[in-house]
């Protein structure tokens, strides 16, 4: 219940914290005991980079990428040969025979119009189960075309940062919140779906299916102000549809999962994530079990499941994926001169916290 109430907090923007001893399992005391005798040198880092990379193909940067595009080009397909086979836009469709809305869309609608529309309510419950399966915020990063084009003005950005002609202006992501509250008060007092007519995912989607139009300025100057001075704005501190499908996800048996076994961490995730805020329980003594599902607000990109030399992270279905899980005992033992008691983990625990 911790971590479910811990998961929310963060997705509506609080700041991650320390967990304090006592929410610390007996294994994952133990596992931290046993890391503050072991010495990483730079040169075994190096080498397990260097070996990582290797291997590393980036696979599901790759399929992520190809589902996302494959996705939005089979409206355009179904439009253009009318088949019906994926009618509509990312905001409201029909996927053969099977009314799909938006959830986020769908909220507004209701809002607007002060009433539970039929046919919406019908879209909604199919794709509330969908997201509900795959993970809430799996459609920021599987499908929606915005994010798309944000992640590769963020490879942009960095590469202008590194030259000095970009800054990163910071804000705190609990503003995001608070634009998920104005949204909707404007679509109750206006009776008008307002977000509707700015969100860059209806934009492009539309723009994808039926052709462009003047609002994509709109999403020009928006990559603009990300590329040049604050990297995944609109994703990170505006945009509603995360908070929406994130608390749709909460509970969802897809995840990504933190083994904290084998981690040195350095933190290669955290510096890919594009929510680095989810992976702060890799920051040693900050994990609360030796195995933890990541929050509500994880996008289930697979970019620090690429980054991971020592394959920490890794997707995980509950009920299909089968992982052997080590107990208690079968956990690294604590160096031999320490005492092999929970006194001497807790006040371990204790000195790293203070």
């Amino acid at each position: 219940m911790n971590q479910f109430i811990e998961s929310l907090a963060q997705l509506f923007g609080r700041a991650p914290r320390k967990p304090s001893k006592d929410e610390l399992s007996p294994a994952v005391k133990k596992m931290y005991f046993h890391k503050k005798g072991e010495k990483v040198t730079k040169a075994q880092l190096i080498a397990l980079h260097d070996e990582h990379h290797k291997n590393s193909k980036n696979k599901w940067r790759k399929r992520r990428w190809l589902t996302l595009i494959a996705v939005n080009l089979l409206f355009v397909v179904s439009y253009s040969l009318d088949i019906q086979l994926l009618e509509g836009a990312l905001t409201a469709s029909r996927f053969m025979g099977f009314h799909m809305a938006d959830l986020n869309s769908a909220l507004q609608v209701m809002l607007a119009h002060k009433t539970v529309l039929i046919n919406l309510l019908i879209g909604i419950v199919t794709v509330f189960i969908l997201w509900f399966l795959l993970g809430g915020r799996t459609f920021c990063s599987w499908v929606c075309p915005y994010h798309l084009l944000a992640e590769w003005a963020e490879m942009l950005h960095h590469w202008l940062a590194k030259r000095g002609w970009a800054k990163n202006y910071t804000f705190h992501r609990g503003v995001r919140a608070v634009f998920y509250i104005i949204f909707a008060l404007l679509a109750i007092v206006t009776g008008y779906t307002v977000y509707e007519f700015i969100s860059p995912t209806g934009i492009l989607s539309r723009a994808i299916i039926y052709g462009p139009t003047i609002a994509l300025l709109w999403v020009a100057f928006l990559l603009l102000f990300e590329i040049f001075l604050s990297q995944r704005a609109w994703c990170r501190y505006v945009c509603p549809i995360g908070i929406t499908y994130g608390i749709v996800g909460v509970l969802s048996p897809l995840r990504v999962t933190y083994d904290m076994t084998d981690c040195k961490h350095e933190g290669d995730c955290r510096a890919v994530c594009l929510v680095p805020h989810v992976l702060d329980l890799t920051i040693k003594n900050r994990s609360v079990d030796v195995e933890v599902g990541l929050g509500a607000d994880c996008t289930r990109c697979g970019l620090c499941v690429d980054a991971c030399p020592t394959s920490s992270l890794s997707f995980e279905f509950k009920g299909l994926t089968h992982k052997t899980k080590k107990s208690e005992d079968e956990l690294p033992l604590m160096p031999p001169s320490a005492k092999d008691s929970s006194e001497d983990a807790d006040a371990h625990i204790k000195s790293t916290s203070e």
